[in-house]
Order: structure tokens, then sequence, then C-alpha cells
């Protein structure tokens, strides 16, 4: 398993440390590990998050079944 620090995971993600640890706390961000006091990210949870950010419209929700709504 190919385990990235908090700091390749902030460039990787294009995120700040601050963000990361936010997103940790409500659950939003990532998995990772807590060994000991180091904070380890494994690059497949990575690779996997930052595909569940995927989108193909810079409108509406992240959510592929939900249908617009007409006026």
């Amino acid at each position: 398993m190919d385990l990235l620090s908090l700091d390749q995971t902030a460039t990787l993600t294009g995120l700040s440390r601050s963000s990361l640890a936010k997103k940790r706390c409500d659950g939003t961000g990532p998995a990772f590990f807590k060994i000991g006091r180091a904070i380890k990210y494994a690059a497949a949870d990575v690779d996997a998050w930052i595909m569940s950010r995927r989108r193909t419209s810079t409108w509406g929700a992240n959510d592929t079944t939900s249908k617009a709504v007409a006026a």
C-alpha cells in the first residue's frame, strides 16, 4: 500500500493542510490513517476521492442521479 504524507496529499488535491484537517473532522475528505501522531492517506483513497469530485457541468449538484427541475 502506498501511503502519502499530509503534504503530499495537500499537493495532489490542491487543498491546504488546514482544509484537509477540516475535511477529516467533518468526514468529507479522503479516508485517512492516524498512525501515532502522523496522518497518512492511501494513494488509492485519494485518487478515489478526487474521482468522486468529477463533474460534467458547473451547474447543480454532483449527483448524477438527480434531475434538474424545470422552472
